[in-house]
C-alpha cells in the first residue's frame, strides 16, 4: 500500500530500471473490543479474545500500511480513549473488531470523534461452536455477529455510513473483502493526499473534459496545482547533454525502439522527459493532466507533442500522467496506482463484432508496467487531431481480466465512479503508435458502448488490470462517491 505500483509485479521493476514514486503509506486505526461486564464471570473468556485480537493485529501489521493499534477496550471510557488516540492518528480507516459482544456506546466513539471511516469486523475462532461441549463463555467468544444490527442501527440515526465483514478469524474469504476496504483506504489516504499538476488547456471542443477545479478539493481533499508550459520550458532549457544520453540509454532499455524514430526526435523526447521529471520534483505532483495546442513547431507546440516518452515513464514509476488536459481521468489513474491496477490512458478506438471485443487504447501517455510485453517507440510525423510531431508508445496491456475505470460528472457537479470489467483477448491490433487492447465484456461490444456511454462516464478513462470493481466501489464508499458499474 505504500507504492503502489503494478511494477513490483513486472519485468521492469526486476530489471531494476524504474524507482517507484514512494508516497505517504496508507494509514489504518485498529481497536478491538468486547463487554467488560462478561469478565468477572467467565474468567477463561477475555484470554482468549486477546489471542484471536492478536491474530487481527498480526494479519493487518503483515500490510504494507502504518497502522494504529489501540488495543482492547472493554467499556466506554476505554472506547473514548481509544477514539482520541485514533483521531490524533489521522487515519484512513479505522477498523473496529467486535471480539465478542459490546454496546453501541463503545463503538459510536471511535466513528464520530475520528471523522473517518469505520469498517467493523466480526471474526468468530472458527467455522462453528462445538455445541455438545460448550457453556455460556465459551459462545460468548463466537457472539460477535450479536451487536453488528445493533451499531448498524445507531450508526444509521448518527448518519454514519456503515460497512462490516462477517466470517470466522482464519477465513480468507472474509480477509480478501477486509483486504478490498484496505485497498479502498490506499485510494483514500493518496487522493485526500494527492496534488494533481494541471498544465496547458483543455482540447478545444471537449466539453466533458472541463472540470471544476474546487470540487476535486471539496470531494477528494486533493490539491490541483496549475502550472505552465513555461515551467516545463524552463526545465528542459538546463538539462545537460549527458542527462540526454542517459534517458536515451534508459528508453532503449525499456522499449523496443522501431526503425521509423528519428535521432532527432528521439534526443528531443528524453530531454523533454528529464525536464518532466524536473517538474514533477519542483511541484510535487502526484499526477498531471496536460494538453497544449501550439503552432508551427514553435517550442510550446514540440513540448506538448514530445511529451509521450517522459509521461510514460513517470507513469510506470507511480506519478500518472493524462493527455487531453484529462484531469478526471489523472485522479482516476492514481486511484488505480494506489490499488496496484495500474491504469493506462484509454478511449474507444473501434470494435469488432466478429470476435465481439471494443478495441480501446490511446496516443499518448501508457502504463508501462500493465504491457503485455515490452513496449515499442515508434516515430510518428503526425498525430491524429494534434499538433507536433515525435515519438510514441505502443502495446498491448496484459492479457487477461482487466477493469475500466473512471470518473464522470453528474448535472449537479457530483462525481461518480464507473466501472466494467472485461477481459484482454490476443488479436490484430493497430501498429499507428498507440497502446491498444481487445477487451471482452462478455457480450455484444455495441450494446457495452451504449450502456457504458449511459453512466455520465467522459470521453477517457483508466484500463487496470485485474476484476478491480469491488475495490473501486469501496472507494467510492469511503470517498463518499456514488459507483456505477456496467455488466453485459
Amino acid at each position: 500500500m505504500t507504492t503502489d505500483s503494478p511494477a513490483s509485479s513486472t519485468h521492469l521493476a526486476l530489471s531494476g530500471l524504474l524507482e517507484p514514486v514512494r508516497r505517504r503509506p496508507t494509514r489504518l486505526g485498529l481497536v478491538s473490543g468486547g463487554l467488560g461486564a462478561y469478565w468477572p464471570q467467565f474468567p477463561d473468556l477475555l484470554p482468549q479474545l486477546q489471542e484471536s485480537a492478536r491474530y487481527v493485529t498480526a494479519r493487518f501489521d503483515a500490510l504494507d500500511a502504518d497502522v494504529t493499534d489501540v488495543g482492547f477496550v472493554s467499556d466506554a471510557r476505554e472506547a473514548a480513549l481509544a477514539a482520541e488516540e485514533l483521531r490524533r492518528a489521522d487515519c484512513d480507516l479505522i477498523v473496529i473488531f467486535l471480539a465478542t459482544y459490546l454496546t453501541s456506546s463503545m463503538v459510536l466513539p471511535i466513528a464520530q470523534r475520528s471523522q473517518t471511516p469505520v469498517l467493523v469486523i466480526d471474526l468468530q475462532p472458527t467455522e462453528a461452536m462445538d455445541h455438545a461441549d460448550f457453556d455460556t463463555g465459551k459462545w460468548l467468544a463466537y457472539c460477535g455477529q450479536c451487536p453488528v444490527p445493533e451499531v448498524a442501527n445507531v450508526f444509521k440515526r448518527a448518519g454514519i455510513p456503515f460497512r462490516s465483514v462477517s466470517g470466522y478469524l482464519t477465513q480468507e474469504s472474509a480477509w480478501e473483502r477486509i483486504d478490498q476496504w484496505v485497498h479502498a483506504a490506499g485510494v483514500r489516504g493518496r487522493l485526500r493526499h494527492a496534488r494533481h499538476g494541471l498544465m496547458g488547456h483543455v482540447y478545444p471542443g471537449m466539453l466533458d473534459v472541463s472540470t471544476d477545479l474546487t470540487t476535486v478539493s471539496t470531494t477528494f481533499g486533493s490539491h490541483v496545482e496549475v502550472v505552465e508550459f513555461d515551467d516545463l520550458r524552463e526545465f528542459v532549457g538546463e538539462v545537460t547533454d549527458g542527462q540526454v544520453r542517459e534517458r536515451v540509454a534508459l528508453a532503449r532499455s525499456l522499449f523496443t525502439v522501431d526503425g521509423s524514430v528519428d535521432d532527432d526526435d528521439f534526443a528531443w523526447g528524453a530531454k523533454v522527459s528529464v525536464g518532466l521529471d524536473r517538474l514533477v520534483t519542483e511541484f510535487d505532483l502526484d499526477s498531471l493532466a496536460y494538453y497544449h495546442r501550439g503552432l508551427a513547431g514553435e517550442q510550446h507546440e514540440r513540448l506538448g507533442a514530445c511529451m509521450i516518452l517522459g509521461a510514460s515513464i513517470l507513469t510506470a514509476r507511480g506519478v500518472p500522467m493524462a493527455g487531453e488536459y484529462e484531469l478526471r481521468t489523472s485522479i482516476a489513474m492514481l486511484a488505480a496506482q494506489a490499488m496496484g491496477a495500474g491504469g493506462s490512458f484509454t478511449e474507444i478506438q473501434a470494435l469488432n463484432f466478429f470476435d465481439n471485443v471494443v478495441e480501446m487504447g490511446h496516443d499518448g501517455p501508457a502504463h508501462l508496467a500493465v504491457s503485455a510485453g515490452e513496449p515499442l517507440l515508434r516515430g510518428l510525423g503526425v498525430y491524429h487531431g494534434k499538433r507536433g510531431w515525435g515519438v510514441s508508445v505502443e502495446f498491448d496491456v496484459r492479457h487477461g481480466p482487466v477493469t475500466t475505470f473512471g470518473i464522470g460528472q453528474d448535472p449537479d457537479g457530483s462525481y461518480v465512479f464507473v466501472t466494467s470489467e472485461g477481459t484482454v483477448v490476443p488479436g490484430p491490433l493497430l501498429a499507428i503508435g498507440n497502446t491498444t487492447s481487445r477487451v471482452d465484456f462478455g457480450g455484444d461490444p455495441g450494446l457495452w458502448v451504449d450502456e457504458w456511454s449511459q453512466t455520465g462516464i467522459g470521453h477517457h478513462w483508466a484500463l487496470c488490470v485485474g476484476h478491480r470493481a469491488a475495490d473501486v466501489k469501496a472507494a467510492a464508499s469511503l470517498l463518499g462517491v456514488e459507483h456505477r458499474h456496467v455488466a453485459l
